[in-house]
């Protein structure tokens, strides 16, 4: 079991470093977004990475639900970062 939770945790580690990468690339995007007068929130952009996300996890085996909901929790994590920068949506573009 010892060793089984080592390999758990090496994954766990990775994980967050991968959640990082994204971190970081959340933060590209608010820079990119302020400069195209876009919103935090993009309705259709949320649709299609759940959609991607649902997909590669059938594909590779894994509940979609699961990821579905993981990826939302994220999604509105990452919405709520970018709106402490932007400000509320209002005159921007939402797409």
């Amino acid at each position: 079991m010892s060793e089984l939770r080592a390999e758990i945790d090496r994954i766990d580690r990775a994980l967050v470093a991968l959640l990082r990468e994204r971190v970081d690339c959340i933060d590209r995007a608010v820079v990119l977004k302020r400069a195209e007068g876009l919103s935090a929130r993009i309705e259709a952009r949320v649709a299609e990475v759940l959609e991607k996300v649902r997909s590669e996890a059938r594909a590779q085996g894994v509940e979609p639900e699961l990821a579905g909901r993981l990826w939302s929790e994220l999604i509105e994590w990452s919405i709520a970062r970018e709106e402490q920068v932007l400000g509320p949506m209002k005159g921007r573009k939402t797409g």
